[in-house]
This record gives structure tokens, sequence and C-alpha cells, in this order.
């Protein structure tokens, strides 16, 4: 059984979701109310208590929006602790970003890996992102969002953000490097383009459209390499 990375749900509720092989995957679906096992592991209940209030919060209404007072409020816990352990919104912020990132990468990988070829590891991809496009409750990548609060590219928010995407790309690249593409990098370019607006105009505007065009891209970028 895999867990599934995390989207933005819009019922005010993160649940994790567990996938067999006959279940739909769904890349980018935060509908987790618990940090990857890894990092729970050791960390104190009311540590681990306030990090699932602020997946909760954070993803089903943004960052911004939630203040300590309420992140406090809900975790039941009190100021002192909430400071003893995060000392600020801003590492509490961070920490929920790097949890989500660490929990979509791993099941990223897990989702390449268990794939029969390359290829069909590239188009698991595509599946899983056309799922997540068709789930109602879906509100956008979380972090995409997370950067639209934050415009400081130099922000240590925004440096999570682009690591996390930077990884996606390397293993795009990796993919279509097996496939036997003669120029991964730009293939890879490609391809997280298709995948970034896929996620965005399937939020804000047509899922069916988004999905279609992602897909169509990845069509496009492997047959202009095979009819080369």
């Amino acid at each position: 059984m895999l867990s599934v990375p995390w989207y933005a749900n819009g019922n005010g509720r993160s649940t994790l979701i567990r996938w067999s092989s006959s279940a739909a995957v769904k890349l980018e679906s935060s509908v987790s109310v618990a940090p990857p096992v890894q990092i729970a592991r050791g960390m104190p209940p009311a540590k681990l208590r306030i990090l699932e209030t602020a997946t909760v919060l954070f993803s089903s209404e943004g960052i911004r929006a939630v203040g300590v007072d309420r992140l406090i409020q809900q975790s039941s816990v009190t100021k002192a602790t909430f400071y003893k352990h995060y000392g600020s919104k801003d590492r509490l912020i961070r920490d929920y970003l790097s949890a989500a990132s660490h929990e979509m990468l791993t099941e990223l990988d897990r989702l390449i890996y268990s794939a029969d070829s390359a290829r069909a590891g590239l188009y698991a991809i595509v599946d899983s992102v056309q799922n997540t496009l068709r789930d109602d409750d879906f509100r956008g990548s979380l972090f995409i969002n997370a950067a639209a609060e934050f415009p400081d590219p130099r922000d240590p928010v925004r440096v999570i953000i682009a690591e996390h995407h930077e990884t996606i790309v390397n293993r795009i690249t990796q993919l279509v490097q097996r496939i036997g593409h003669p120029l991964p990098g730009e293939a890879a370019d490609q391809l997280m383009v298709a995948y970034v607006g896929a996620l965005s105009w399937g939020h804000v505007g047509d899922p069916i459209g988004a999905s279609v065009a992602f897909r169509r891209c990845v069509d496009r970028v492997l047959n202009d390499f095979s009819a080369s």
C-alpha cells in the first residue's frame, strides 16, 4: 500500500489516503493530517499535534490566513508550548512544507520505480495528475499556492519550494534519460512546465483540458524523439 502525496483540500480536513494497485493515485494530494513516519517518529506529542493542525489549516485555508492564536487553540496547546517547539510561525511553515515535500517525493519515487519501464513511469505521473485534477476537492498544489503567498525568491519558504520542484525535474530528467532522449534536460524542462501548468490551469480553469494538454505534451516530447 502506498500513501499518496499532498494537495490543498477544500473540505477543511486532511486525511491520509492510501492506495492499492486498483486505486487511483493522485500526485500533489495534500490530504494528510500526519507528517511522514520518518519525521513524526520521536516527535513530542504536542509538537506533532501542532504540525498536524498546521497541515490541515494551511493546506485548506492558506498559510497567511491562519494566525498563531488559532493554531494554538486548535492544537490544544499553550502559547508557551507552541513557542517552545517552534519558536515562531515561520519555523512551523518551513517544517510543514518540508514534511509535505518529503512525503510527496517519497511517493513519487515509489510511483516511478514500481512502473515496468521509464516510459511507463512517466505516464504514471501523467495518470496521477489526471486523477488529481478530477478530484472535486482539489484546490491546487500546496507548493504553488504557498509560492504565491511568499513572492520573495530569497525567502526560506521559497527555497524549500524551489528545491522541491528541482527534485521533481531531476526525477523527470532521469526518466527521459533512461528512455534514451538525446536532450533529457531540455525535455524535462518542457515536461515540468507542462506539469506545473496542468496543476495550475486545472485548479483555476479547465481540469479536463489541463489533463489532456499535459498528456499531449508528454506524447509530443516522446514522439518527436522517436521520430528523429
